[in-house]
């Protein structure tokens, strides 16, 4: 983005109130037109007090002051915005501040105990404070991911509006959880595009992108224990690494997804004994025979190693998607007598008048242990992985992704809530964008969630019905916008990524500032334009 540097004349005091540094010789003070209105940025900030005065723009002489010096977490934020901002030079340790100038300081020790670039584990190390003051600017946070997102706003503003008014921005998140899966097994998306992606939620401030890389048609992951499972079109390991490296440098966390025991036909095409059978000795596509032990050892092989692929900071949340859904043996009209085998190995290891669904339950009982094993500690699995009045339960601390309540006998997420179980919203009715719109889908719009979707509309179009402290931001964390390939040739790389533009919008609006928006969905699209 080009920038008109603005000029300097007169002079001022150079030593705001808390600024570090000795005192230096007057500086000259930058001139501008005054910025006014409020900050034009999406999402929304939470709360902006406005003052008198031009407030800021980047103008000539202007620096970024680091007081904690080259070697703090802050380093990359820094020296983002400096390019983001055309190339302002970055001066660290312990400065004066000029007129002119952007100082970026962590408040308090829960920064400095943080590991560098680690994902926020809650809306609190989101918070920023940005202070436009005496054509000063002062961005404060607790965290070095609060620091990214202000320098976000900024960026915004810089660009919308031509800088920030005078006054202060006190902003945080709403819910913790916000942003976007990718399915990438059923139609192959290139490192590049994924990492425009990556920069694009940032830059709206969401913070995950789950990846969905292995499914029927697809395993789209370089493997170095089965490299016979991958298909022509995919992703190396050292480009995986590279995006992990971009996402955490941007404090968006990657969430790997390798979904059991179904969607899992382009593993078992070189397995063929492990495919899921019924009682007629036909083979299920994608249904691996969750009664085979051989079974349970190839996918954990499968699960350690791209575990500890991506990797995370330490000390920081480690993320994993179990996947679980649509397991076509759960889906028959009598699966016990459909699936004998399964029947059997069910009674077998959990007691008579064990079902299928108590089967599958341990399955992924048994695979959330191996990631644990491998160092997650954040697991979550699709809603129609979870199964009521059995004698095995599935682990408490399972996130449930709740995606559709319209497949017949599909529980209602108020029974999950009321279970204490956290929810997080992937609603098909808003956040589903499935290619060439089969099943009776349609293209989700920005309008649409803009004007009727929040993080409380879990199924359908109406909100939960529940306690109000069953619908707060620990118990449904957020929400993610999900690409679906099932008709992968319907739409190019290029036009999904038009199609989502404004639906990821209007998702960090929602998911970032509760309540009604005050911006009509005309500017908040004009708004969105224009960035």
């Amino acid at each position: 983005m080009a920038l008109a540097l603005t000029a300097c004349s007169g002079a001022a005091d150079s030593r705001p109130p808390g600024s570090t540094g000795t005192q230096a010789a007057p500086a000259p003070t930058p001139t501008w037109a005054a910025v006014t209105g409020t900050p034009r940025v999406i999402p929304t900030v939470r709360k902006f007090t406005p003052a008198d005065g031009r407030g800021w723009r980047p103008s000539k002489g202007a620096r970024i002051v680091v007081p904690a010096g080259e070697k703090s977490t802050l380093a990359d934020e820094a020296q983002l915005m400096a390019q983001d901002l055309g190339g302002l030079p970055v001066v660290w340790g312990d400065k004066t501040v000029r007129p002119g100038d952007i100082e970026l300081k962590l408040t308090g020790t829960q920064g400095t105990s943080r590991p560098d670039d680690a994902a926020a584990r809650s809306t609190a190390d989101e918070a920023y404070t940005l202070t436009a003051r005496g054509t000063r600017l002062t961005l404060t946070a607790p965290t070095d991911a609060g620091i990214f997102y202000g320098t976000r706003t900024v960026r915004q503003a810089v660009h919308t509006a031509g800088g920030l008014p005078e006054g202060t921005i006190k902003d945080r998140p709403d819910r913790p959880q916000r942003g976007m899966s990718l399915d990438n097994a059923r139609k192959p998306f290139s490192a590049n595009w994924i990492e425009a992606r990556i920069k694009e939620l940032s830059d709206l401030k969401l913070n995950q992108l789950q990846l969905h890389f292995s499914d029927d048609q697809g395993f789209r992951i370089e493997s170095d224990t089965h490299p016979e499972i991958v298909s022509p079109d995919h992703l190396t390991k050292d480009q995986v690494r590279h995006l992990i490296k971009v996402a955490q440098s941007r404090h968006v966390s990657l969430i790997p997804e390798l979904d059991s025991p179904g969607h899992l036909g382009a593993v078992l095409d070189h397995y063929p004994d492990l495919v899921l059978r019924n009682a007629e000795g036909r083979t299920v596509k994608g249904a691996i025979d969750i009664s085979n032990p051989k079974s349970a050892r190839l996918v954990d092989s499968l699960l350690r190693e791209y575990a500890a692929l991506f990797t995370n900071p330490k000390g920081a949340d480690a993320y994993w998607h179990l996947g679980g859904d649509e397991y076509q043996a759960l889906m028959a009209s009598n699966p016990e007598s459909s699936y004998p085998q399964l029947a059997q190995a069910a009674q077998q290891k959990y007691g008579s008048g064990a079902t299928i669904e108590d089967l599958a339950t341990g399955w992924l009982n048994d695979r959330e242990k191996t990631v644990k094993a491998a160092g997650k500690n954040r697991i979550e699995a699709w809603n129609d992985g979870f199964f009521s009045d059995g004698k095995v339960t599935a682990d408490k601390d399972r996130t449930v992704a709740y995606w559709t309540g319209k497949e017949i006998g599909k529980r209602d997420p108020s029974a999950f809530l009321h279970e204490g179980r956290n929810v997080l919203n992937v609603n098909d009715e808003y956040l589903y964008y499935v290619l060439g719109e089969p099943n009776d889908f349609t293209y989700p719009t920005g309008e649409r969630i803009y004007r009727s979707w929040s993080p409380s509309v879990l199924r359908d179009t109406a909100p939960v019905a529940v306690p109000q402290k069953q619908t707060t931001p620990d118990r449904i964390p957020g929400g993610r916008f999900a690409i679906w390939a099932d008709q992968s040739q319907a739409q190019t790389a290029q036009q999904i990524a038009a199609g989502i533009r404004l639906p990821l919008a209007a998702l960090a609006q929602k998911t970032w500032n509760p309540g009604t928006p005050t911006m009509s969905w005309q500017n908040f699209k004009a708004l969105a334009d224009r960035m």
